[in-house]
């Protein structure tokens, strides 16, 4: 009887024994699933940094571009101004040789 009931405590602890043998295998593959998902996580941080300096270095573009056509838009205004200023001219200097024409006379 001794030997009978030895025997299933033996079968019993080596029931227990792949019982936990099989919970310590699923934990292991509970923690890699989980260090994956961490690992995607990280590298989505990352991703979205990256995209966040990327914004912040064309937002920074645009700035320079719209600062450099307000630039362009005033030397546009100046250039026009200094045009007309040479057509004014051109026109006084016609009539300063009609008078020296009229003075040879």
């Amino acid at each position: 009887m001794a030997s009978a009931s030895s025997t299933s405590a033996r079968s019993l602890f080596a029931d227990s024994k792949m019982r936990l043998a099989d919970r310590v295998q699923v934990n292991v593959n509970n923690i890699s699933s989980l260090a994956r998902q961490i690992t995607r996580g990280s590298k989505s941080t990352e991703i979205l940094m990256h995209s966040a300096r990327n914004f912040a270095v064309q937002e920074q573009a645009m700035e320079n571009s719209e600062n450099n056509l307000k630039k362009l838009q005033i030397l546009c205004v100046h250039l026009d101004h200094q045009h007309d200023a040479m057509i004014k001219s051109a026109q006084q200097l016609e009539e300063v040789k009609e008078q020296v024409c009229a003075m040879q006379r």
